[in-house]
């Protein structure tokens, strides 16, 4: 079941990168790198959030993964 659940999540992660337009007119050069990081990020540290624990413990794993995955995510690839 669990690998099950870990398929969907990544197809469903590709299928919402595929409504990413990768065209830079109307905004900053690197905003497409940026987001991308973002999301990879929270859909990483999701996963790995998603083996640690049992119950609702796991799902604060799961939770503070995404959160800190996407902040990790965005420090890498967005440039201010």
């Amino acid at each position: 079941m669990k690998n099950c659940t870990i398929t969907l999540t990544l197809a469903g992660c590709l299928a919402l990168f595929g409504c990413q337009s990768a065209s830079m007119t109307g905004g900053r050069p690197g905003e497409f790198g940026c987001i991308a990081g973002t999301v990879g990020g929270a859909v990483v540290g999701g996963l790995a959030g998603a083996t640690i624990g049992s119950g609702t413990g796991q799902l604060w794993a799961v939770g503070g993964g995404a959160v800190l995955g996407s902040a990790a995510g965005s420090a890498l690839t967005c440039t201010r």
